[in-house]
């Protein structure tokens, strides 16, 4: 009514109110009336973007790439946006040029233009594994570009979703790719193969090892024994010598006891024959009558009687007839 209008923005947006040339007010989200004829509004979208992007480029050695990835942005500097860009909005928040896609166009032209520069100093195959590479250096060429400068824009990531080959030398890389691992799949039956019978040597050498081990183990323990039956022979040698000496040694202690017995009792023999013949002299002069007649008294009726058989019989030439009678032998029988 009369030129005066009501606006409201969300709190996405920086707006700029100028008013005959001049700010009137700014910030996020606001809401306002405005005065339509002397008034113009900026809406700067304030929050961060995502921005995907698909370069086609040339390698090193002249092979075509697809680059496909997605950065991501955000207005840093409303104001110098502002000055570079028209984001003037109508009554109804709409923007009245094509302002926002050439931000969005220009981040790209320089992002392609990072990323060529990049690429170009790579072959086929260091491209498809340089990502990350890549990656930084469109940051590095975003971040040190005069132009993203100038827009006030501020790149807060990218990243490089894929990098391919064109079709036809996307097959050949994987031919080349599958022969080049049939390769190191033949390689590595060779190398289990070889590694096996390298391990079947090691183990037969390490048997032979351990019987030689063996062999030594058992030889030492054989001259061990020999030593040891020596040993034992020469200690049974020694005890059978000294058992020898010992068995020597008693049987001259008992040669020398027996010795020394036999002259004891040869010398008793000896004292008991000088005693004897000492005591039996005087009697050897002496006739064996006079000796019977002496011991007349002490001697027994059967001696008596032996003795006169005794003198009978050596006077047996002179004597004719001698007659014993039954009743006298059964006396003497009987006396006995």
């Amino acid at each position: 009514m009369f030129g005066f209008k009501y606006i409201r923005f969300d709190a996405m947006d920086y707006v700029i109110h100028y008013q005959n040339g001049h700010i009137r007010r700014e910030g996020r989200g606001l809401s306002f009336f405005y005065f339509a004829p002397r008034t113009s509004i900026a809406a700067i979208p304030a929050g961060s973007n995502d921005l995907p992007f698909i370069f086609a480029e040339t390698t090193r050695d002249f092979q075509s790439i697809t680059i496909q990835g997605q950065l991501t942005y955000r207005v840093a500097d409303p104001h110098q946006l502002a000055q570079m860009l028209d984001f003037t909005v109508n009554e109804k928040g709409q923007y009245q040029t094509d302002d926002s896609e050439k931000l969005v166009q220009r981040i790209v032209n320089e992002a392609q233009t990072a990323t060529a520069e990049f690429v170009h100093h790579l072959s086929l195959r260091e491209s498809l594994r340089s990502l990350k590479a890549i990656e930084t250096h469109i940051i590095t060429g975003l971040s040190d570009s005069k132009a993203v400068k100038m827009l006030g824009v501020e790149i807060l990531g990218v990243h490089v979703l894929a990098v391919k080959a064109a079709p036809e030398m996307a097959r050949a890389r994987e031919a080349e790719t599958r022969e080049a691992l049939q390769q190191e799949a033949d390689q590595a039956v060779y190398e289990r193969r070889n590694f096996s019978v390298e391990q079947e040597r090691r183990i037969k050498e390490t048997e032979l090892n351990t019987e030689i081990a063996m062999e030594e183990k058992q030889k030492q323990i054989s001259e061990k024994r020999m030593e040891t039956a020596t040993v034992a022979q020469e200690n049974e040698r020694k005890i059978r010598e000294m058992k020898m000496q010992a068995e020597i040694s008693v049987e001259k202690q008992r040669r020398e006891l027996i010795n020394l017995k036999s002259t004891n009792e040869k010398a008793s023999a000896d004292t008991q024959e000088y005693a004897l013949r000492a005591l039996l002299n005087p009697y050897k002069e002496i006739d064996w009558r006079t000796l019977m007649a002496i011991h007349s008294g002490k001697i027994e009726a059967g001696s008596q009687i032996a003795m006169a058989f005794r003198e009978i019989a050596e006077n047996a030439e002179k004597i004719g007839t001698f007659n014993i009678s039954p009743e006298l032998l059964h006396s003497i029988l009987k006396s006995k």
